[in-house]
C-alpha cells in the first residue's frame, strides 16, 4: 500500500477568533509523525472582548475599557509537535496524542487614549507580550477520500510563561494628580496568573507583566495529503 506521507491542513475553526492557521505533517512511519502549525491573527480589535474585560478589569476603568474596544491587536505562533497514532491504521490516521511546545508573540499596535484628572490627557499606548508553552494535544485523524483528511483536535491543554511590557507616552508632562490617576488606571488591571509592576512619571507610565501562561488548542482542519 502507497502511504501520502505529506498533509497540508487548514484550520477551518481559527477565524472564528480572528486567526488564519496552517499544519504540515509528516509520516514518518506506521506510529509517529511531526507536524509544524503556524499561525497569524492581522491586526485587529481583540475578539471575545467582553469576556477579557470582565477577567482583567476589577473596577469600571474608562482608559483600559478604550484599549479592549480600540487598539488594534495582532499575533503569531508557531507550533512543533511530535505525533504518536495509537489505532490499528496509523500511518496518519486514527487516534493520536502529540506533546507539542508554542512560542506565540502578541503586539498592541500604537493607538492614542484618554484619561480624565485634572483635565483631560492622552497618551500614546503601545505594547508586546511573548509566551512559551509547552503541552498534550488528543486529537484524531481519517481520510476523506484519496487526498483529502479531517483532523480534530479534541483537546491540546498548554501551560508555560509569558513575559511582555505596555508602555504609555503622554502628550504633554502629567502632574503629580495625573500621574497618581494614570497609576490608578494601570494598576486596577488584574492579569490572571500573572505579576504587574507599575510606573509612573510625568512622560508617561510602563507595566511589566511577568508569570505564568496558558491556553487550549482544539479545532478542525481540512488536510490535503499527498
Amino acid at each position: 500500500m502507497q502511504v501520502k506521507s505529506n498533509l497540508v491542513k487548514f484550520n477551518l475553526t481559527a477565524p472564528i477568533l480572528k486567526n488564519y492557521a496552517l499544519q504540515y505533517e509528516r509520516v514518518l512511519n506506521k506510529r509517529i509523525s511531526v507536524a509544524l502549525s503556524g499561525r497569524i491573527m492581522p491586526a485587529s480589535t481583540i475578539p471575545l472582548k467582553r469576556l477579557i474585560r470582565d477577567e482583567v478589569i476589577r473596577d469600571d476603568n474608562e482608559l483600559v475599557t478604550d484599549i479592549l474596544n480600540q487598539v488594534q491587536f495582532s499575533n503569531f505562533a508557531i507550533t512543533p509537535e511530535l505525533r504518536i497514532y495509537l489505532g490499528r491504521k496509523g500511518y496518519g490516521q486514527g487516534f493520536y496524542i502529540a506533546p507539542y511546545y508554542r512560542f506565540a508573540k502578541y503586539k498592541m499596535h500604537e493607538a492614542t487614549l484618554s484619561y480624565e484628572a485634572d483635565q483631560t490627557y492622552s497618551v500614546r499606548v503601545s505594547g508586546d507580550l511573548t509566551g512559551h508553552t509547552g503541552g498534550l494535544l488528543l486529537g484524531s485523524q481519517w481520510n476523506l477520500g484519496k487526498s483529502l483528511s479531517l483532523d480534530l483536535w479534541i483537546a491540546g491543554p498548554g501551560i508555560g510563561g509569558a513575559n511582555g511590557h505596555i508602555i504609555g507616552v503622554a502628550n504633554q508632562t502629567l502632574p503629580a494628580e495625573a500621574q497618581d490617576e494614570l497609576r490608578t488606571y494601570l494598576q486596577d488591571i488584574n492579569v490572571p496568573f500573572a505579576t504587574e509592576k507599575v510606573s509612573v512619571n510625568a512622560n508617561g507610565a510602563r507595566m511589566d507583566l511577568t508569570g505564568s501562561w496558558a491556553g487550549i488548542r482544539t479545532g478542525i482542519l481540512l488536510a490535503f495529503r499527498f
